[in-house]
């Protein structure tokens, strides 16, 4: 057998390639080969007593395990590529490989085989096996059963911090944040915070069936909190929940939390922090030494298996992190208002009496009727009891409540004609204090319920004849005149059309009587 071993050691030790062709009887070609494949895999001297001649063969030349054996040999690096793929299994690349033997009159090595060979080269080529986990697949999510301690700096009290684990399954790459609670704002945070880490989102999220993020989850039915749901739907994951005490579908995240649980929570026991700033800090050190660390059983760690097998596979971050919201579910006011913290935000006057969704932010009221969005509001902050309105969600007869100003009350005026705005400009001419005006004006406004435009700047004008200080009632009184004469015009038309249509009565004369003049 070729002398890996002693070939590697000789290098090491400074030996140029003609004094180990010289000792080991090899061809330069053949040595240089061996310490190239050997520096690409990250084969360093001193070696182990494990590493054997036939272990560094198996590991740097696989397919030399598969010759003449009469199989034709399995290509590692495309089945290990392919893997990454969704939906792409090893049941599948058995199946295309077999064909591939067929075609070619080749004996095709078994399934259980296949499995066991490709085992074996990811255990030495790679940093991940992907036969149970996809790359950038699934986040595993999870509060430590364990808590951190802080020391309160004024009383000295022990201050209990809870920790937030999220692990990568292929990789093994985690991440660690306390919190002083475990409430949803905590929870949403900690999710923000743990996509931000390790900058990209995974298609599923595995988390447990905490109140904080699921509501129920039966065979037949899962309801997700509200906030939980937005939180995911922003990012574009999926939420499936581990079943109900089925902890092994999320084993990264249970094998995780107990090894953060020695090697973060643990380590940090004669650590003494004030304040859960200084504490995460201390804490994030401890996670970049855990993420570093060498696996014992494999080459690397969990940051070079990230970087090298998963964080390609993440999909991007959405432009703007997820902005915490809370969902309400309230009865619309009579006055087409909802009452959300003691402050008023108006919908369309339609959806009186409804029960709506009201998603709220820092920023932003939105208000939601059968999942449609039916009003947005800047929120308000302040004094108790203030009111945000569209007037586009008024009825017609309220619109003309609203923006009573001397502007507004000029506008209006100039619509109807120069009559009226010539009323209207006097009104606020002639008051004494501009409430008092624009209340006249409010009432002229309300006379458009009864009568015509026309009509109101033709009373208006009739007015303005007569005197240069109108009223509001000298307005109104000539509009009943004019209403009782018209309609008197009317009446009288009508007879006239009556006897019109009777035509003209015959005299005596007609039927042969004698006229007055005879």
């Amino acid at each position: 057998m070729f002398q890996y071993r002693k070939v590697l050691e000789l290098k090491a030790d400074g030996f140029s390639l003609r004094s180990i062709c010289a000792a080991t009887g090899h061809s330069r070609q053949k040595i240089t080969e061996v310490i190239q494949i050997a520096e690409r895999e990250k084969i360093s001297c001193p070696l182990s007593e494990e590493i054997t001649d036939k272990w560094l063969e198996d590991c740097l030349f696989p397919e030399k395990s598969m010759e003449g054996s009469g199989y034709r040999p399995i290509d590692f690096e495309y089945v290990h590529k392919e893997l990454a793929k969704k939906n792409v299994t090893l049941t599948l690349l058995h199946y295309e490989y077999e064909a591939q033997c067929r075609s070619e009159k080749a004996i095709p090595y078994s399934y259980r085989s296949f499995i066991r060979h490709y085992r074996n080269f990811a255990q030495k080529h790679k940093a991940t096996m992907r036969i149970q986990r996809k790359p950038g697949e699934i986040l595993e999510v999870d509060w430590t059963g364990s808590t951190g301690v802080l020391n309160d700096r004024d009383t000295g009290e022990k201050v209990k911090v809870y920790v937030f684990v999220a692990t990568l399954p292929n990789s093994q790459y985690s991440y660690v944040e306390g919190f002083l609670s475990m409430n949803l704002s905590s929870w949403i945070s900690a999710h923000r915070h743990a996509y931000e880490y390790i900058e990209g989102v995974t298609e599923i999220l595995v988390p447990d069936n905490l109140k904080t993020g699921v509501q129920k989850n039966t065979r037949n039915e899962l309801i997700l909190n509200p906030t939980y749901k937005d939180m995911a739907s922003h990012y574009g994951t999926i939420v499936i929940p581990a079943r109900v005490k089925a902890p092994k579908d999320k084993a990264s995240v249970e094998g995780s939390v107990r090894t953060i649980s020695t090697w973060i929570i643990a380590s940090l026991r004669h650590t003494t922090c004030f304040s859960l700033d200084e504490w995460n800090q201390v804490a994030r050190e401890k996670l970049e030494e855990f993420n570093h660390r060498n696996f014992t059983k494999r080459e690397g760690s969990r940051w070079s298996a990230f970087l090298e097998e998963e964080k390609a596979y993440l999909s991007p971050l959405p432009l703007t992190p997820y902005q915490m919201s809370e969902w309400l579910i309230v009865k619309v006011q009579p006055d087409y208002h909802v009452s959300v913290r003691s402050q008023f935000y108006s919908v369309p006057y339609e959806y009186i009496s409804q029960q709506v969704d009201v998603k709220v932010t820092d920023h932003l009221i939105k208000v939601f009727y059968n999942h449609m969005r039916i009003a947005s509001h800047s929120r308000l902050y302040g004094k108790y009891g203030q009111q945000s309105t569209n007037p586009d969600h008024m009825p017609d007869n309220h619109k003309l409540y609203m923006n009573q100003t001397p502007e507004n009350a000029l506008a209006w005026a100039k619509e109807i004609g120069r009559a009226t705005l010539n009323v209207v400009e006097l009104l606020l001419e002639n008051s004494v204090a501009e409430k008092q005006a624009i209340n006249s004006i409010f009432s002229l406004k309300k006379i458009l319920r009864k009568y015509t435009k026309y009509e109101l700047e033709k009373a208006s004008q009739m007015v303005l004849d007569v005197t240069k200080r109108p009223t509001v009632s000298l307005i109104k009184t000539t509009l009943q005149t004019n209403q009782k004469h018209l309609e008197e015009n009317q009446i009288k038309q009508a007879i006239d059309k009556v006897n019109q249509n009777h035509g003209f009565t015959r005299g005596a004369a007609y039927y042969g009587g004698q006229s007055n003049d005879e």
